[in-house]
């Protein structure tokens, strides 16, 4: 049976988490293994690993062949190298304290760069964080500066406004209120008011002299109506006077007739 030492997923979507296991190479890759040896997160920055190197060391004595992956973690904890060592050892060419020296050099070596890589993501991370929180500070102080301006800006304009308000419009005002309306109020209304009157009487005074003539013309029938009691009076006393001269031809007629019958 051919032995692997391979990587097992776990985690969640997008979140994956592995464990470094030794499993049958014809098993699948989440299934059955025979021993779990450590784990892999991917998600932090350096990686985060944990290895039982001795296991690993003893997998790969028995002839487990690791993947890419495992390889390489392998590697970066030293397991290959202790493998190497022991190999060293078995064929004479170094003794134990000689290799686990090597091995605590190589340790040793390999934790002060993983050190100093993290230091330098920090360091960096840290220059980042103070970059960007410059960049606010700049950004606000613009912001404020802006502010500041523009409330300079408009209290500015304000108090132009304001001045021209005081000044300009107030000397237009008073010219206009004591030049204007009185012209036009005093003078222009008095001289239409005065020849409205002067015109309203004249005509009040036609209408007062038609009615005069009127009563010429109503003492025009008082004359005629004295006219004609006079001619009526006039006319009484011809017809009363013609009976009288109608009374003398009657008195004359009847003399000639008491003649004419004395004669006969």
């Amino acid at each position: 049976m051919s032995v692997k030492i391979r990587l097992q997923r776990h985690g969640k979507k997008g979140k994956p988490f592995y464990w470094v296991v030794a499993a049958d190479a014809r098993s699948k890759r989440d299934g059955k293994y025979l021993e779990k040896i450590g784990t892999y997160n991917p998600n932090t920055n350096p990686a985060t690993i944990e290895l039982n190197i001795d296991s690993a060391v003893k997998w790969l004595h028995n002839g487990a062949q690791p993947t890419d992956t495992a390889k390489a973690i392998l590697s970066y904890k030293g397991a290959l190298l202790k493998h190497h060592l022991d190999g060293g050892i078995r064929k004479g060419a170094l003794t134990q304290e000689q290799a686990d020296a090597k091995l605590a050099t190589w340790l040793q070596a390999k934790s002060g760069k993983v050190d100093a890589k993290k230091d330098g993501l920090t360091k960096s991370q840290a220059d980042a964080k103070a970059k960007a929180f410059k960049a606010e500070q700049d950004v606000n102080a613009k912001r404020l500066a802006n502010a500041a301006k523009a409330e300079a800006d408009a209290i500015a304009a304000e108090s132009v406004i304001e001045a021209e308000v005081e000044e300009a419009p107030v000397a237009e005002v008073e010219v206009e209120v004591e030049e204007a309306p009185v012209a036009e109020v005093e003078e222009a209304p008095v001289a239409e008011v005065e020849a409205e009157v002067e015109e309203a009487p004249a005509a009040q005074a036609e209408v007062e002299e038609i009615p005069v003539s009127e009563v010429e013309v109503e003492e025009t029938p008082a004359a005629e109506l004295e006219l004609e009691v006079e001619e009526s009076l006039v006319v009484e006393a011809e017809v009363e006077e013609i009976p009288v001269s109608e009374v003398v031809v009657e008195e004359t007629s009847a003399a000639e007739e008491n003649n004419e019958e004395a004669q006969a």
